[in-house]
């Protein structure tokens, strides 16, 4: 497959097909064009120039009043990479690391940013080769662009740094003398594209939102077979009750444990009981609230992965460059944080149902175990969703509403959303996690209704997880069989 970048509007979508395909990118006749023409004028613009231009021919952050002569502009940019190149932490995970090279080369293809065109062909020549940078998770604001992070995506541009390739970590001087590639050196203004913009907060809200959005499909999914192995009634997800307070989300989710639970016996026989606790009778509410949020926060994203986020911005037609701030997080980081709090609620909700499972109502074994008391059954998992829920709940506290001065007060305000978006994705992992936990035991709990049988579409998925997790009679080894739990969610296809 096949990605010519150009200036139609990207879907996450579209995104997620070029990843999961392995698609190749190929710059358009368009961008290369817009490339090529943008470069030129900021050529041509610096013969002309009499008056400084930040970070072209001056110093960044507070340094934007020291005036760079022009025989150390290219000197400049190099020295601005090399001295960004400050990450710390835990290293960024490959795929987030891909993403960043798509989005980075995409943002720089619409021809307001100055950089060359070779610049632009080995970003894609890296993420068409898998040369994944090694790029750490700490040191951005979030707000002068993702500085660090950009730092060290660029730093193989110019032949430093490590990259993953092949499933080693190498240097990038090692890969690049196989390749026969030479370092690029960097022109005015062009260490600044490179590092002004926000693919690495945007690249972690792509991967989390494309998560968020098959969780929650698999929380529908899972939620209906714990909702008929507690012998849960069906009436809270008739439409009648969903029209009267009429949010998408919620109207939705009813409607699909109506399709999901279509000719279940279970659902259909007699109750003895007149309601049933939160966690079943609001999933359409909570749930439907989580859909929601995630559109929303879709919606912010595509626009981000859509633009031009570093600065100045060049307008050759308008004979303009612009000193702004596209490059602020604060339109991405706020979402992220109300991501992130959505995804912990779906996990909160999805414990609760696990509890009510194993706590010996409506005709179901204490801790899902025939023998309760020689037998712990599935009590711990449910402390470990428990914890990871806990966990969650601090991890939800908004980054976006921090701020730390930094440049001598120059950038007096940044939005600390690099912060949301790793959050973010512990927030997506954990809530698979907990989701995982609640298969396991929505599974167990339904055979102990049999020969009842739920409908044919939870009976399937049921029937493909046994072939991964069993039925559990007595005390065994659980840890395997929580990994094999989420190895299912990540690897099954039914939410598609």
């Amino acid at each position: 497959m096949i990605h010519y970048i150009d200036s139609k509007r990207l879907s996450l979508e579209q995104l997620k097909e070029i990843i999961d395909k392995h698609a190749r990118l190929v710059l358009s006749e368009e961008a290369t064009r817009s490339i090529i023409k943008c470069r030129k004028y900021l050529d041509d613009k610096m013969e002309e120039i009499d008056r400084p231009i930040y970070g072209i021919t001056t110093g960044f952050g507070s340094l934007y009043n020291v005036t760079i002569p022009k025989e150390d502009l290219s000197q400049l940019q190099y020295n601005l990479v090399v001295s960004h190149a400050c990450g710390a932490g835990e290293t960024v995970r490959p795929q987030i690391v891909k993403l960043m090279l798509f989005l980075k080369a995409q943002s720089l293809s619409y021809g307001h940013s100055g950089a060359q065109l070779i610049t632009v062909q080995r970003l894609i020549d890296m993420f068409n080769e898998d040369i994944l940078p090694v790029v750490y998770q700490q040191g951005s604001l979030g707000a002068s662009g993702d500085l660090a992070p950009l730092a060290h995506l660029s730093l193989p541009l110019i032949g430093l740094g490590e990259v993953l390739y092949k499933g080693e970590v190498r240097s990038t001087a090692e890969v690049w003398a196989e390749k026969g590639w030479e370092p690029i050196k960097l022109q005015s203004k062009e260490g600044l594209a490179l590092l002004n913009g926000t693919q690495f907060m945007s690249a972690h809200a792509v991967w989390s939102i494309l998560k968020s959005m098959r969780l929650s499909r698999w929380a529908d999914i899972i939620g209906a077979m714990s909702l008929d192995a507690y012998d849960g009634r069906i009436e809270p997800f008739l439409p009648l009750t969903h029209l009267l307070r009429p949010h998408t989300g919620q109207i939705s989710t009813g409607k699909k444990f109506i399709e999901l639970l279509e000719g279940s016996e279970l659902s259909r026989r007699p109750k003895e009981h007149v309601q049933d606790p939160y966690s079943f009778r609001c999933i359409p509410q909570v749930h439907g609230a989580v859909k929601d949020n995630i559109l929303y926060v879709k919606s912010v994203i595509e626009n981000e992965i859509n633009s031009a986020t570093d600065n100045p911005n060049i307008f050759p037609d308008e004979d303009m460059i612009i000193s702004a701030g596209n490059f602020h997080g604060e339109p991405i980081a706020i979402p992220m944080d109300a991501l992130a709090i959505a995804m912990s609620e779906l996990a909160s909700i999805s414990e609760r149902r696990t509890y009510q499972l194993i706590h010996g109502l409506r005709g179901l074994p204490k801790y899902l175990v025939a023998n309760p008391g020689l037998n712990s059954g599935f009590m711990i998992p449910q402390y470990t969703a428990a914890n990871i829920v806990s966990q969650n709940k601090g991890l939800c506290w908004p980054a976006s509403c921090d701020s730390i001065p930094s440049s001598q007060g120059q950038e007096d305000h940044v939005s600390m959303g690099s912060n949301s978006a790793t959050k973010l994705v512990r927030v997506v992992d954990n809530t698979e996690t907990v989701l995982a936990i609640e298969l396991f035991n929505a599974a167990q709990a339904l055979e102990f209704r049999r020969p009842a049988k739920s409908s044919p579409v939870i009976e399937k998925v049921f029937e493909d997880y046994r072939k991964l997790v069993p039925f559990l009679s007595n005390d065994t080894y659980m840890h395997p069989h929580i990994e094999a739990s989420v190895k299912f969610l990540r690897e099954e296809n039914y939410p598609l």
